[in-house]
């Protein structure tokens, strides 16, 4: 083969012939490397003697295009239809232009299609293809289709820009250019008749809205059309239909399919979920012939979002008991379960079998890392989320904001400002989270000039302080006695942020009633109560601050004040984890299956610290 294509640059005619058996011998083969000559033969014959055939360069191209190589081959095949006159057939020059659609600026496929000669359908296609491929260029496509002529423009032409637009999240664009199709149809124009890929690209559409309307449009268009519904139409809709909310239109059409797949299940499945109908979602998960770890992820997935975390464990437990190996999805979901449970216990079960399947080691592996510091964070073990953290190979800016804010609510604020620094010295961006977390951070820690620091220097990070960031830093002021300076702070703020004082004023007044100034509390619970004279805490926040100074009177009239508005505190509670069951408790509580116990307990500690001499506050607090 080598000495064919070095004696191919010798002689023109003869070269011509023997370079057509070349190309298509090469073609064929695997040998795609030199395919025309350095030095080709600049005396060539006549044109007309020529005899390189289009059945011997279509498939040099198609070869080029399905590999991507358009410098290499692709040139030179381009090279050798200039040499032979060639780039006047039409089959050849579409694919040309199909050919530099593979490049990522459309400019040259845009050259090659201006030099075409004759432009049809095919034509059209091919360079609205690779409009239609990027972000920036389809408004470019847009006006391709208009310009078309109508002959040429097909339900090809139509998809293309109704899949594109659904991909890059242009969803109502998309829509639209579906309700253009259906008026040419209705016009009479044959060519552009939907099918199926017109169908899945419109469902998607109508899924990324949510919106249900248009995909009754698009629903209705295949029923009149009387097109057979395949499996991949019928759970485009199926989707579409449930991520609208109309998921008892999602069950019909969920029903009448005569085949499902996986898809079909899952899809089902997840739209009960969304909905919130977990006793429909189990019902038909358990009409499925076989359970896979897809489907098993949908239910447990839908479980921990509906706040059903301790169902959602044991469905983990099932899928392991049927020997379902979870994907990283359905063990992100149960760790979730376990951090708002706050089990840490069978969170560290979770990382255990992680660790013994070698499940770190999944391409998804950051999103079960920053679970798991999510999960040990939310339990109050730092040291094992930073043991997490540290191992990690690569980190994002979720898992530098749950360690952030991991340290901070648990109380470690230098910790917490330490991981910070660390992560500005990585040239990691932070967000207005991450600055929430360490503006809290230093408020707890009383490190109030850090706070200061970090809240000024948002705006070098492109980021304006929120009312949140204010809030926090009012609370680092009132923790450390600076009560007047906040106050006068948030009065500056005011003018900026109006209405977003209300957390600033309600930090204030929480460092007052630590304080005991009952004099500032009493001017900031007025702004308070005019900001949101509804919120129950604020009268209750009042009512305790009098009571810790003996003001009765002042706390009993708060408390009328509130009742006659109808207002009721909610119920706070705290819970324990005992050999892997949660318990609840409430504020006298005693529905407890071991509550005597628990209180002939609580006495004993009580007394034992009157007899070390430890205080033991006497003082009345409404709570």
């Amino acid at each position: 083969m080598k000495d064919s294509i070095a004696s191919a640059a010798h002689g023109p005619v003869q070269a011509f012939r023997l370079w057509t058996g070349l190309t298509t011998a090469a073609a064929r083969g695997k040998r795609m490397r030199r395919r025309v000559p350095p030095t080709w033969p600049t005396a060539a014959a006549p044109v007309a003697a020529v005899t390189v055939t289009v059945e011997a360069v279509l498939p040099l191209l198609e070869r080029a295009i399905s590999a991507g190589d358009v410098r290499r081959l692709g040139a030179s095949t381009h090279a050798l239809l200039v040499k032979t006159a060639l780039t006047h057939h039409t089959l050849l020059s579409n694919r040309l232009v199909a050919l530099y659609a593979v490049l990522p600026s459309p400019s040259t496929s845009l050259a090659a299609f201006a030099d075409l000669p004759h432009k049809n359908a095919h034509s059209y296609n091919t360079l609205l293809a690779a409009l239609a491929r990027g972000r920036a260029t389809l408004p470019d496509a847009l006006r391709l289709l208009d310009a078309m002529p109508a002959s040429s423009r097909n339900v090809v032409s139509y998809n293309t820009v109704i899949s594109s637009l659904a991909r890059h999240g242009r969803e109502a664009e998309a829509l639209r250019v579906f309700a253009r199709l259906a008026r040419d149809r209705s016009l009479g124009q044959q060519q552009v008749a939907i099918d199926r890929f017109t169908v899945v690209s419109a469902a998607s559409a109508c899924a990324g809205l949510g919106d249900a309307s248009p995909l009754r449009v698009v629903h209705g268009t295949v029923v009149v059309s009387g097109m057979e519904v395949t499996v991949i139409m019928a759970n485009a809709m199926l989707d579409a239909y449930s991520k609208a909310g109309r998921v008892e239109d999602a069950r019909r059409v969920f029903d009448q399919m005569t085949v499902r797949d996986s898809v079909s299940w899952t899809s089902m499945i997840a739209g009960y979920c969304r909905a919130d109908r977990l006793d429909h979602a189990l019902q038909v998960f358990d009409m499925m012939p076989e359970h896979d770890a897809i489907t098993w992820t949908a239910l447990i997935s839908g479980h921990e979002q509906n706040g059903e975390e301790e169902a959602a464990l044991e469905l983990f437990e099932q899928m392991l008991g049927e020997g379902v190996m979870p994907t990283p999805f359905a063990i992100v979901s149960c760790l979730g379960a376990c951090a708002k449970l706050g089990l840490v216990a069978r969170g560290r079960e979770v990382h255990g079998f992680i660790l013994r399947k070698s499940i770190g080691s999944d391409p998804f592996n950051i999103f079960i890392h920053n679970a798991l510091i999510d999960m040990y964070s939310k339990c109050g073990d730092m040291l094992a989320a930073m043991a997490v953290f540290d191992r990690m190979p690569e980190r994002d800016i979720i898992s530098w904001n749950s360690m952030v804010t991991g340290f901070s609510h648990n109380g470690q604020g230098k910790q917490s400002l330490a991981v910070f620094e660390r992560m500005i010295e990585a040239e990691v961006q932070p967000t207005y989270v991450t600055f929430l977390a360490v503006l809290t951070a230093c408020s707890h820690a009383g490190l109030v000039s850090d706070g200061r620091r970090i809240l000024e220097s948002m705006q070098d990070h492109g980021i304006e302080p929120r009312p949140q960031h204010y809030a926090a830093f009012i609370d680092a002021l009132g923790r450390n006695r600076q009560l007047e300076e906040a106050s006068e702070f948030i009065k500056g703020l005011s003018s900026m942020i109006g209405l977003g004082t209300t957390g600033s004023w309600g930090a204030l007044l929480g460092a007052c009633h630590v304080h005991g100034n009952i004099e500032i509390a009493e001017e900031v619970a007025k702004s308070l109560l005019q900001l949101e004279p509804e919120n129950s805490g604020r009268y209750i926040m009042l009512s305790n601050i009098y009571s810790a100074a003996g003001q009765w009177d002042d706390a009993r009239q708060v408390r009328a004040l509130m009742k006659g508005k109808g207002l009721r505190k909610d119920q706070a509670y705290s819970w324990i984890e005992v050999q892997r069951a949660k318990h609840t408790f409430i504020a006298d509580d005693s529905s407890h299956h071991e509550a005597n116990e628990i209180y002939e307990m609580l006495d004993k500690l009580c007394h034992h610290m009157h007899i070390v001499g430890d205080p033991i506050d006497d003082k009345l607090v409404l709570c």
